[in-house]
């Protein structure tokens, strides 16, 4: 586990409630963003089912989003040196988590 390292001297306590301790299965972000903010959807696709719920919204600034893709990268560098090299399947990059279009439109 990944522990935020608070300014010395000061401690932070995260309190996690029942409900977001049992978390959310998600397989599909959508990712858009404006010039003061990054919106994060998590959203469940189900094959045959022609419409996705949001579940999770996460609404960050640009800083903070960018603390997370580095934060996620060395995490899954760490995973990867543990467990092995995660496989991604050629044939399905385009379900799941994936960066909008360059040409698509964003908020």
């Amino acid at each position: 586990m990944n522990q935020i390292k608070p300014p010395k001297g000061q401690q932070i306590n995260i309190e996690l409630g029942e409900k977001e301790a049992e978390g959310i299965y998600s397989n599909l972000a959508i990712i858009t963003h404006s010039p003061a903010e990054f919106i994060i959807d998590f959203t469940r696709v189900v094959p045959g089912v022609p419409k996705a719920k949001v579940y999770a919204r996460v609404i960050s600034t640009p800083q903070h989003a960018k603390m997370l893709l580095k934060a996620l990268k060395e995490n899954v560098d760490k995973f990867e040196a543990r467990f092995g090299e995660i496989k991604i399947d050629a044939q399905n990059q385009h379900f799941g988590f994936v960066p909008p279009k360059t040409d698509e439109k964003v908020n």
